[in-house]
């Protein structure tokens, strides 16, 4: 098992890279987990991206700019058009396993995307701005959106995705959960999923920032095993904080709307977790919402 601390659970974005690089990339090897494998990438107009999904399943998500994706099991044209994510809903774009695709540009931007193994087949299905699940969760100064891309119940095998938008001074992720169990009760019924979970950070206005804490308690196997985490990580526009295990609310500095992309995977479609006990009762004390939200 790997030890992690503040330094290296955040992964920092290459602002020099040449295109088509990636911006920042994540690996299951520099992670130190399975499955999540993660970069965000910069198109200029006109320009290309190739890859092949090999024996993973794939997801697309539009940060800025808009692109066709051609590929063997389809061409999908206008994919995106937003100008930021804090814009409205993302383009989500599933592809599976065994799929040749290239993105060009149609209009300079970036894009994230994801991957992980799999040994099922589904079909590619593109997720539009308009049939994303929006919403508000939580209360008081624990409000946030949620826009569900690549929910619980979806037709794919592993993947889950979710944007969510935290106003100034607000806590996101909170209670803190924690997913790195995978239980079901005497009847089979999922109470907790084994989840690894990346969260890509932009922040508006960009010079902004949140604090991510990732901690275990004896209920998380790392802690058990004798490698404990407790770090907080200064989380700011362009990175992405890994969450191997443990429970990992967020806080928004004030004056600054933090916006994170979730990708998710492990041994459930699914989102099921637990609340650090300690905390959950405050779920029973919201009064209200946040006037600034919805943001769109």
């Amino acid at each position: 098992m790997k030890q992690y601390n503040a330094e290296n659970l955040l992964v920092l974005p290459d602002t020099q890279t040449a295109d088509p690089g990636p911006l920042l990339s994540i690996t299951p090897e520099s992670a130190g987990w399975d499955l999540i494998s993660f970069q965000v990438r910069r198109l200029a107009t006109g320009d290309s991206w190739n890859f092949d999904t090999g024996e993973n399943e794939l997801a697309l998500v539009n940060l800025s700019g808009r692109y066709t994706v051609g590929s063997d099991k389809g061409v999908w044209s206008g994919f995106g058009g937003r100008c930021s994510p804090f814009e409205g809903a993302a383009h989500a774009l599933y592809l599976p396993r065994r799929t040749k695709f290239n993105v060009t540009a149609e209009q300079a931007g970036e894009f994230a995307v994801t991957w992980c193994p799999t040994d099922e087949d589904h079909e590619p299905w593109l997720i539009k701005p308009e049939t994303v699940r929006s919403g508000l969760r939580g209360g008081d100064n624990v409000t946030r959106q949620i826009n569900d891309l690549l929910p619980p119940g979806s037709p794919v095998h592993r993947l889950v995705l979710v944007e969510v938008y935290t106003p100034g001074g607000n806590w996101s992720s909170y209670p803190p959960h924690k997913h790195d169990v995978h239980a079901v009760d005497a009847a089979g019924k999922l109470l907790e999923a084994d989840l690894e979970e990346v969260y890509y950070y932009r922040v508006n206005p960009p010079e902004g920032y949140a604090f991510q804490r990732v901690y275990t308690d004896g209920g998380c196997p790392m802690h058990q095993a004798g490698f404990p985490i407790d770090a907080v990580v200064l989380a700011r526009d362009g990175c992405a904080v890994l969450v191997p295990e443990g429970y990992h609310p967020v806080v928004s500095a004030p004056g600054y709307t933090t916006y994170y992309l979730n990708v998710l995977a492990g041994s459930a479609q699914s989102l099921m977790a637990r609340d650090d006990p300690r905390y959950s009762w405050v779920k029973e004390s919201y009064r209200g919402g946040d006037d600034r939200l919805p943001l769109y």
